[in-house]
């Protein structure tokens, strides 16, 4: 079926079997909830279900019954997987476990009550929390592109088109004209959410203006930051929702093909995309004459290797076209000149999916949300030490006192300690970003005021560092990413991070001078300056940031030979607690080195200048007798 009505057949079948079901069990199915045992929860779920003889079944599978199961995307709380919501209510369960599934059904399914141990508890008053809405974690958070992601099922075209999907895809194709759309979006005020912030109605704009018998559309899947997780889940969450950005994407430009270039270290959303390409194609929402407007467009996904530079869009371009992923020099533009040399537009995963709420919500109401420069919402994903791990989406302007502090929980110390904001550093944008310090921690996260401090918003990665992180030992992990990652095409980036590399390496092994540190400033510079293309300009950011706000931390590295965190094994110094040995030798016998010396009469002493530190000291003393300073 092609014709216009398509949406409203599918919502209404869909509409009339939800009337069925009393209740519906819905399983996180995100990454992060799947490595946690989802899918044999899911399972369990089945099991206990038909042992008890109760009428079920799943979202897809469109039976009469009591009881219906689903599977969702990412419900944001990492931290506390596996979830499980049970509707009507919506009461979220936490840290469920297989043997938790039959009191599950018995209490809320089958008679209505809750399950309180099951239920979140805030850590300071201890109060359970019923729903998502009580929970702070989510109270905080303004959930726009993720609104559907944790509540409906992945999977499932049709409550998609019954939640409102390709509704906003029907009205650009059949109702708008391509330079209304662009200048719709242009009004919103929607930036490039995957680190640039290229205005987006701007990039398509260019691109239509283009004359051209084809033009392509890509989404950029090739999400590759250290600890970023938003477009995986938004991917695996909600697929439909990002082929109707491309498809009204393509109308706006003028496109007859789109592509969803994701890498294949994400297989769940490689698989969930894949499907919803097929349905969709089914449905005669994409192919031939869509929804009879005479507008022919169809999606293809694409697998990338992996590479972090496929995340920059001519190495992406190059990608696809079966090349290798290297960058090339712009311009030309892709807007100009992109894939098979025809014109081009590229925008990431989150950019997309918002597309469609903008359209429903309209230019006016959504610019209203977020800051003058940075308007709208941004998920973000927060890692590192804090209470609450997860995938959040907050609108710009929002602060990290917020962010870390309301939506994380506070920062947790080395020995489980809980301490409000009292963060050390926040690495922001990933390994092209910056360092955030506690003199930013009332700034509005938008473009422009991060831009200023050298950080950037970037894909969204937030990662939190506690006082008892080293930062030289942080830079030395970003830098030693994006070296790996380079291409090699230029010199500059392909070298110069080599040696930045081994400058960070000479630091913290004690090696360095205070000319160390100097050569490192100037080589960070010149690889910023000269490399061809954007992840090798940002490659030097990480340690450009920390050097301009940790620098005393460098120092004491270099001039007094120490780790002011104490966690890099160069500056460790082991030794006995005379009060506590108590002359047993068994440190002695497991030394490697003879480096411990001491007798029955004698209290054991190391040698600093044999010891090799490698702890074997440490495990082998029952007194707790071995210090390391």
């Amino acid at each position: 079926m092609s014709d216009a009505k398509v949406l409203e057949h599918i919502k209404a079948a869909f509409d009339e079997c939800m009337k069925n079901y009393k209740a519906r069990i819905v399983v996180c199915g995100g990454t992060g909830c799947v490595a946690n045992g989802a899918v044999v929860l899911y399972e369990r779920f089945k099991k206990v279900l038909k042992d008890k003889g109760l009428s079920f079944t799943v979202s897809l599978e469109r039976e009469k019954a009591d009881y219906l199961l689903s599977e969702s995307g990412c419900q944001g709380f990492c931290q506390m997987s596996p979830l499980v919501t049970v509707y009507p209510a919506g009461v979220l369960y936490v840290r469920v476990k297989p043997e938790d599934v039959e009191e599950i059904i018995d209490k809320t399914l089958v008679n209505n009550e809750i399950v309180e141990r099951l239920l979140y508890h805030t850590p300071d008053t201890n109060t359970p929390c019923k729903t998502t809405q009580e929970i702070p974690f989510y109270a905080t958070q303004m959930r726009k592109v993720l609104d559907m992601c944790g509540r409906i099922d992945a999977q499932d075209l049709d409550e998609y088109i019954a939640n409102g999907g390709y509704e906003m895809a029907r009205k650009a194709i059949l109702e708008m004209t391509d330079k209304e759309i662009c200048d719709e979006i242009l009004a919103s005020g929607i930036r490039g959410r995957g680190g640039a912030g290229f205005p987006t109605g701007r990039k398509w704009d260019l691109t239509r203006m283009q004359k051209s018998d084809v033009k392509y559309v890509i989404c950029n899947g090739d999400e590759g930051d250290p600890g970023a997780f938003m477009d995986s889940c938004v991917m695996e969450g909600t697929p439909h929702a990002v082929l109707e950005g491309l498809m009204i994407a393509a109308k706006a430009i003028g496109a007859t093909h789109g592509y969803v270039y994701v890498r294949t270290e994400y297989p769940l959303a490689v698989k969930r995309l894949r499907k919803a390409v097929e349905d969709a194609r089914k449905a005669g929402i994409l192919g031939e004459n869509i929804f009879g407007s005479g507008m022919n467009f169809d999606i293809e996904i694409k697998e990338g290797a992996g590479a972090f530079v496929c995340g920059e869009e001519t190495a992406l371009i190059a990608s696809i076209e079966g090349k290798r992923g290297m960058p090339s020099p712009k311009p030309t533009f892709p807007a100009e000149k992109g894939l098979f040399g025809k014109p081009t537009a590229i925008n990431n995963v989150e950019t997309l999916a918002s597309i469609p709420m903008i359209l429903r919500m309209g230019a006016k109401n959504y610019a209203a949300i977020g800051t003058e420069g940075s308007k709208g919402t941004k998920t973000f994903s927060l890692t590192g030490h804090v209470v609450n791990t997860g995938l959040i989406e907050i609108p710009f302007g929002t602060t990290l006192r917020e962010i870390v502090g309301k939506i994380g929980g506070g920062v947790v110390n080395d020995d489980g300690t809980v301490c409000g904001t009292d963060y050390k550093a926040v690495q922001i944008g990933g390994p092209s970003g910056g360092c955030l310090t506690q003199e930013h921690i009332d700034l509005p996260i938008e473009y422009e005021s991060l831009k200023e401090v050298g950080a950037m918003v970037g894909s969204g990665g937030l990662v939190v560092m506690n006082n008892q992180t080293c930062i030289v030992q942080i830079a030395r992990f970003f830098m030693q990413f994006t070296q790996n990652e380079s291409c090699g095409k230029c010199v500059v980036c392909r070298e110069g991070t080599k040696q930045m590399l081994l400058l960070l390496d000479d630091i913290l092994n004690g090696d360095a001078t205070m000319e160390t540190l100097d050569l490192l400033e100037e080589l960070a510079k010149t690889v910023q300056t000269g490399s061809l293309c954007a992840l090798g300009k940002s490659a030097p950011n990480p340690v450009l940031s920390t050097l301009r706000y940790f620098r005393d931390e460098y120092i004491a590295h270099i001039r007094d030979k120490r780790c002011p965190a104490g966690k890099c094994e160069a500056f460790k110094q082991y030794s006995i607690d005379a009060a506590k040995c108590k002359k047993c030798g068994l440190c002695a016998r497991k030394c490697p080195v003879d480096a411990i010396t001491g007798s029955k009469t004698e209290p054991y002493t190391i040698d600093v200048e044999k010891c090799i530190k490698c702890g074997s000291c440490i495990d082998a003393c029952k007194f707790d007798a071995v210090l390391v300073m």
